[in-house]
């Protein structure tokens, strides 16, 4: 879309630059924002502030405002910082031993959002007497206005009953100091970093580099998208039976073997390969990470904790999308596996502290 109004082509893709810096930049105020009026109200103002910027973005095609759609991108994201928040809402709405296989059929969503997602556009891209793009935008105005009163009709938020006392409640500091709540954000960070980083290098290297067609391309990527999701059909199921620690470990291995199966000269079946291994050790990771996440705190430490988080988290993808770029045409496609490389490394001492930590008992019962 960025290309159509752009008024140079370096700055087509600035707009979804733009987007995910909204995501990072919205994560700590959307937790917050929930912590003071309810997961249930915030979800709602979200869904609003979607619906408007989806507005604004049409708004801006049809009079060819790229500053202005650069502006409705920055609003997206923030909306999308919103929606992050779902995993948590599911974590906090169930059982202790149903969590991961909730965030897993939570993430399996992603299969219809691939699907769906792209269709719409598609088929509102042209709409008579409107510019092109305009009808995409409204089409996802329109299903944002859907998800608002499903929300506002059926969702309800979860009662947690307090139990933590003053002798319980702790200062950030200790909170951020657990072992094993270090190893939860690494893990969901890095698996973000770093597949952020891959899927924006990988179309580039192939198709403007290595001069694959856009059709191999983007069967590459379609694989990528798959491989991050199908995996949720058992994932949850393997964290319940082997523990969000253990499925952190595989997802390392994973992300490891994504990056020898890449090195080299690739050919197509090394892109492949390297973009499936790469979306399950993301599904891995982030699910064990986020799994683990949840098991690190206490109730009245949840927003805060969520909140550093998803800054943490989100503020590495747009990090490792918006150098991706820059690092292939300096240092080349082996230069970009090199680059992830350490984020990997750093997972390993992590994994071995956590894994001599004891635990912190969770003191609150949802009902």
């Amino acid at each position: 879309m960025g290309v159509r109004i752009a008024p140079s082509a370096d700055l087509a893709t600035l707009p979804i630059a733009i987007q995910i810096i909204g995501i990072a930049s919205a994560a700590i105020p959307a937790s917050f924002l929930m912590s003071k009026i309810g997961r249930k109200l915030g979800f709602l103002a979200g869904s609003l502030l979607g619906i408007s910027a989806a507005l604004l973005a049409a708004y801006a095609i049809f009079i060819d405002s790229f500053a202005l759609f650069v502006i409705a991108s920055f609003l997206i994201g923030n909306y999308i910082a919103f929606l992050q928040q779902f995993r948590f809402a599911v974590a906090e709405s169930v059982p202790y031993e149903e969590v991961p296989r909730c965030l897993s059929i939570l993430m399996l969503a992603g299969i219809v959002a691939a699907l769906l997602g792209p269709e719409v556009g598609r088929r509102f891209s042209t709409v008579e007497s409107l510019p092109l793009y305009v009808g995409s935008f409204l089409g996802m105005a329109a299903m944002l206005s859907i998800s608002f009163f499903i929300l506002l009709l059926f969702y309800k938020d979860s009662r947690i009953e307090k139990q933590d006392n003053e002798k319980t409640k702790r200062p950030l500091a200790e909170i951020f100091r657990q072992p094993r709540l270090i190893l939860a954000i690494m893990a969901a960070a890095m698996s973000y970093s770093i597949m952020s980083l891959l899927m924006t290098a990988t179309p580039l290297s192939m198709h403007e580099i290595d001069q694959y067609s856009l059709d191999a391309t983007t069967r590459v990527l379609q694989s990528h998208i798959l491989a991050m999701y199908i995996p949720s059909f058992f994932s949850g199921i393997l964290i319940t039976r082997f523990g969000a620690f253990n499925i952190i470990k595989v997802g390392l291995v994973l992300m490891a073997t994504c990056l020898v199966i890449g090195w080299g000269k690739p050919e197509f079946i090394h892109y492949l390969s390297t973009l499936i291994f790469l979306g399950v050790g993301w599904n891995f990771l982030f699910l064990g990470g986020t799994t683990l996440l949840t098991q690190s705190y206490n109730q009245s430490e949840r927003f805060k904790v969520q909140a550093v988080n998803d800054f943490i988290v989100f503020g590495l993808q747009a990090f490792g999308s918006l150098s991706a770029g820059f690092l292939l045409i300096t240092i080349g496609w082996n230069g970009v596996l090199a680059f992830a490389l350490p984020g990997l490394l750093l997972l390993l001492p992590a994994i071995v502290i956590a894994g001599r930590a004891v635990p912190e008992p969770i003191n609150e019962v949802r009902v």
